[in-house]
């Protein structure tokens, strides 16, 4: 039995049943665990969608949530318009979209496995793993409940930007999410820095990648992320970032978790230059 965390896969279904096949995986002895952002951008988000479910359903795969995968969720009910280059409309125009958004809305922010944590971004500073595991079920736990709607109506902003344990209410929900779904750059005080997009080399004054921060509170776990696809595959002794953008000209891939050996795909997608 092996388990796998695979980077984001952004809608390339493909090259996903190529990196499946490589890897020999095996629904009936074999996990897969997705670093979110299923969809979106790339040519068959639908497609992905019901592979990953289907898996799911076998009890042989997961995903946490990511960024674009709540976006999907917010269209659907009518919360967030659609922006050239997104590809949603596959999933949304097909006549299983409830069946699968319904599905993505159950997904989690965060999947452990002893001491090995998986997440769409990241941690932040803040956090001991503790904090993040109780905020993460908070955020599923409104997800999936039946007042969903009235949570996800005003749950994008950029506000508030630094983290404090004493936030409540949409503050507390926000920034966790944020952190979550969108952490790249971020300050020793939990402060998160949004616009910059681009590898670590570019971090705004005062500024550093999450998982370069020396006193993060989760530091002695090994945290699984993707999401930054302009940095890259890394891997480091605690993290390992698995966006190794697909959706732009790179790869997928896939990372057994018993031993951390990585397995790549080259993407059929056109190279272009990684973006959010």
């Amino acid at each position: 039995m092996s388990t796998y965390a695979i980077g984001d896969v952004q809608g390339c279904d493909d090259e996903l049943a190529e990196l499946l096949a490589l890897i020999r995986f095996n629904p009936a002895k074999d996990k897969a665990l997705f670093v979110g952002d299923l969809v979106n951008r790339g040519p068959k988000s639908a497609e992905v969608l019901r592979r990953i479910k289907a898996l799911h359903e076998l009890g042989a795969a997961d995903s946490v949530l990511g960024n674009h995968d709540f976006f999907l969720i917010m269209a659907l009910e009518g919360f967030s318009a659609l922006h050239d280059g997104d590809t949603l409309e596959q999933v949304l125009t097909s006549s299983d979209a409830a069946e699968l958004i319904e599905w993505l809305r159950h997904r989690p922010l965060m999947i452990e496995l002893g001491e090995q944590v998986i997440v769409h971004a990241g941690l932040l500073p803040a956090w001991t793993l503790a904090d993040a595991r109780a905020l993460a079920k908070d955020i599923e736990s409104e997800l999936r409940g039946s007042g969903y709607r009235e949570f996800l109506k005003t749950l994008f902003g950029n506000e508030p930007r630094i983290w404090h344990d004493d936030l409540r209410g949409l503050a507390r929900h926000r920034a966790t999410v944020n952190a979550f779904a969108r952490l790249r750059f971020c300050t020793p005080f939990s402060e998160i820095e949004f616009k910059e997009k681009r590898e670590a080399s570019f971090a705004p004054p005062g500024f550093a990648p999450w998982f370069a921060q020396p006193a993060r509170r989760s530091s002695q776990s090994h945290v699984i992320a993707g999401h930054w696809s302009s940095e890259g595959l890394r891997l480091m002794p605690n993290n390992s970032l698995l966006d190794s953008g697909c959706l732009w000209g790179g790869a997928l891939t896939a990372m057994r978790l018993e031993d951390r050996a990585v397995f790549q795909v080259p993407s059929a997608q056109p190279i272009s230059l990684a973006s959010d």
